[in-house]
């Protein structure tokens, strides 16, 4: 199978029902993405693909051909930091950082589709889990980035 992965066409060897996560972490490489729960509940997991957050645990790498998938890796364009990871280093969100990435990259879908959300808009829209309790953090977090 062919899938675009942080801007570049990669051939993989796997099944079509192999969950994504276990392509990117095993066959690419791409570690940053977590294996949390294993059942799309605790959003260690999240890629975006197409455009929109999704759990790569639970999502077969078949339904990610023809579509771009974008991990923590590749989620700034450059060499940079995209603005929400500064703005999780800025609050010091990170605590143990397992469950980080996804949640980083869940805020920035939201971000994307709702530049200026409410806190009522981050608290439904992130649902991402985290053991440490960075919640308030989090938040703050998410809400001083979406000035950018």
């Amino acid at each position: 199978m062919r899938l675009k992965v942080n801007g570049h066409v990669r051939e993989v060897q796997a099944l079509p029902e192999t969950p994504l996560l276990w392509v990117l972490r095993d066959e690419l490489g791409l570690t940053g993405t977590k294996y949390g729960c294993g059942i799309g509940l605790c959003g260690a997991c999240t890629v975006h693909l197409g455009g929109r957050a999704v759990r790569s645990c639970m999502l077969p790498t078949a339904d990610a051909v023809d579509l771009e998938v974008t991990t923590i890796e590749g989620l700034a364009p450059t060499d940079d930091l995209h603005h929400v990871q500064r703005a999780w280093l800025d609050e010091n969100v990170s605590q143990c950082g397992f469950c980080q990435p996804g949640m980083i990259m869940a805020a920035a879908s939201l971000l994307k589709r709702k530049p200026n959300p409410s806190e009522d808009d981050v608290r439904r829209g992130i649902t991402s889990l985290c053991r440490c309790g960075t919640y308030p953090r989090v938040l703050k977090a998410i809400l001083g980035s979406a000035t950018e």
